[in-house]
């Protein structure tokens, strides 16, 4: 009878745990949570997960149902038989070299001209709500399938990557007049990159996008900070682009220096047209008005308006020189 009844006491407290105690539980702010019955999820009827960036072959490859979500809360009440799946859905950061087979200090991708280099970084990502389902049940990691789908997208995207504003340079003068469209770069594809980091981690985050469909986490973005050629190219790359700067001062400085010139050239043009029509203004006044005088007085009436302009000038004269033969 002892044995029996300890027994029994401890299926009662047993059941009282199982029942009672571990029935109810509650969800975090930060969490959602789904319940699962003998590991079947409860869904949402028959809807399904669907998402415009996909295809039709990936439509027909990642169908996954619409799950019941729990949101923040509780306590909540389950049965014995159920189980609860929870999951943090605040957004979360993870270095670009994660992974959970090695270790690794950067990523290696190949550029457009066969040079090998380091991406470093770090990407923000947070469980998609809406797709629970994938990331619970689809794939055993899906932040390792993640990481490995933006790794791959990454060394293609840098593998074929050129410059698109084509900065160069050469000038217009020197582009072939056929017309059609040129594809402009620096030629060292690492250079390229680095200018255009931007341009490279918006491509990245529009290439991710449907990763939530395929694995329930969404990136929010792509943060690639480095991109590092081996130490001998990194010392040629230096001195090309020391050289190439020092070109650029140089063309900078020339062309100031002719803006320069042409603008004093252009100045003293105009002070010498100044000059020689404040010169001739003068000059041309005076013959309008010896022209007036002649038509009107006649030549007797230019002679006296010479004559009286000639008495102030002699007044300031020292010495005077007349021929014989002039008039007084």
């Amino acid at each position: 009878m002892t044995t029996l009844t300890a027994f029994m006491l401890g299926l009662i407290a047993y059941l009282v745990y199982k029942l009672f105690v571990r029935a109810f539980y509650t969800v975090k702010p930060d969490e959602r949570a789904i319940i699962t019955s003998f590991g079947r999820a409860q869904r949402l009827g028959k809807l399904m997960v669907e998402d415009d960036s996909l295809n039709e072959e990936e439509r027909q490859r990642y169908r996954f149902p619409q799950l019941r979500t729990i949101g923040p809360g509780g306590p909540y009440f389950k049965w014995p038989w159920q189980e609860v799946h929870k999951v943090r859905v605040v957004t979360q950061s993870v270095d670009l070299t994660w992974d959970p087979t090695k270790t690794q200090s950067t990523v290696e991708a190949v550029t457009k001209d066969n040079l090998t280099t380091g991406v470093g970084g770090q990407i923000r990502f947070r469980v998609s709500e809406s797709n629970l389902y994938a990331y619970f049940f689809g794939v055993d990691s899906p932040l390792e399938h993640v990481m490995g789908y933006f790794i791959s997208v990454l060394r293609e995207r840098i593998a074929n990557f050129v410059d698109p504003r084509g900065e160069s340079l050469i000038g217009d003068a020197e582009l072939p007049e056929t017309g059609a469209p040129v594809e402009l770069s620096e030629g060292v594809s690492i250079n390229d990159l680095r200018k255009n980091l931007p341009l490279l981690n918006d491509y990245m985050e529009q290439q991710c996008g449907s990763t939530g469909a395929r694995y329930g986490i969404e990136l929010d973005a792509a943060l690639i900070t480095q991109i590092d050629p081996p130490s001998e190219v990194d010392r040629a790359l230096s001195a090309i682009n020391t050289t190439r700067n020092q070109v650029a001062a140089d063309i900078s400085t020339a062309r100031a220096d002719a803006e320069q010139q042409i603008t004093m050239s252009k100045r003293a043009v105009d002070i010498a047209r100044n000059n020689a029509q404040a010169e001739v203004a003068p000059l041309k006044e005076l013959a309008d008005t010896l022209t007036k005088i002649k038509s009107s007085g006649g030549p007797n009436a230019l002679r006296t308006y010479i004559r009286n302009l000639r008495v102030p000038l002699l007044g300031q004269a020292k010495r005077i020189v007349q021929s014989a033969g002039s008039s007084q």
